[in-house]
């Protein structure tokens, strides 16, 4: 496995790979989630490559980059024993060097969810992710379903611009518990750690009434948004039964509808999403 930081070393080291060659842009501290993806990519390219990358640009002002976790050497022992070929770990500089002024905002889609909480987030992960492609040019990129948005957010970006790259999406990894798997998990105690199950339980119980028959908007927002107040230790933000690609809120599910929702459980926020009526 070669580990770069360099964009002259990266072109170097790719311009080394023949065949098709899948990307996993990462911000490291690895878990299954991330190996999971890794694995996709895996089989649907002769060469995995592999980023590391904390982007500052997707973080507010009040939120966690500089107690965001790392453990760098063990990321790459986990990446190396799961058989890529290649990590690019850019540095800030590297990445948005002095006078940088270029970014990628689409308008509708980042108006939602996550990106009605975290103003400017989107703009940051599109042009990262749209840097990325550029730089490594690959023929295939895989994300993790848990963040749903943001995979619609690239997505649209990729159509838009007509990008050369497939996207494909790695299905949710949670731990026994149902809890899914997150870097930021390790901020839990462990009476939180519990709490922190009331995510996929409300997801879960939203999920039934829809099997049952239930297909409006509000009913099933309401079904998350209860059990999760009944949780003392989680704090709601926000619930969400949207459309699955647009992300607009719906008044009534037809066929499929993207569950979504971020609470506090302490001081740790964590975000979770089912979708409904998958085939």
């Amino acid at each position: 496995m070669k580990i770069v930081e360099s964009l002259q070393e990266l072109r170097q080291a790719r311009a080394q790979l023949a065949g098709k060659v899948g990307l996993v842009p990462t911000m490291g501290f690895l878990h299954e989630g991330h190996l999971s993806l890794v694995e996709i990519a895996g089989q649907h390219s002769d060469h995995v490559v592999a980023s590391i990358f904390v982007n500052p640009s997707q973080f507010g002002p009040n939120e966690d980059l500089d107690a965001y976790p790392r453990d760098i050497p063990k990321d790459l022992e986990m990446l190396e024993a799961a058989g890529v070929a290649l990590v690019w770990m850019p540095t800030a500089e590297v990445m948005y060097p002095a006078h940088y002024q270029s970014w990628i905002d689409l308008d509708e889609i980042t108006q939602y969810l996550e990106g009605a909480k975290r103003p400017g987030h989107f703009r940051g992960v599109a042009t990262v992710v749209a840097k990325l492609f550029n730089a490594v040019q690959p023929d295939l990129a895989v994300f993790g379903q848990k963040d749903a948005q943001q995979v619609a957010v690239i997505k649209q970006m990729v159509r838009d611009l007509n990008m050369p790259v497939e996207v494909l999406v790695g299905p949710i990894i949670r731990e026994a518990d149902g809890l899914a798997k997150s870097s930021r998990n390790v901020y839990l105690k462990d009476d939180e750690r519990m709490a922190a199950r009331v995510l996929n339980r409300s997801l879960l119980k939203a999920e039934t009434a829809f099997k049952a028959g239930e297909r409006n908007g509000d009913a099933i927002r309401e079904i998350m948004r209860k059990h999760i107040e009944d949780e003392s230790l989680a704090r709601l933000e926000y619930v969400s039964c949207a459309h699955e690609q647009l992300l607009h809120e719906l008044n009534e599910v037809e066929e499929k509808a993207l569950l979504s929702m971020a609470v506090f459980v302490g001081k740790t926020r964590l975000i979770d999403n089912l979708l409904l009526g998958k085939e």
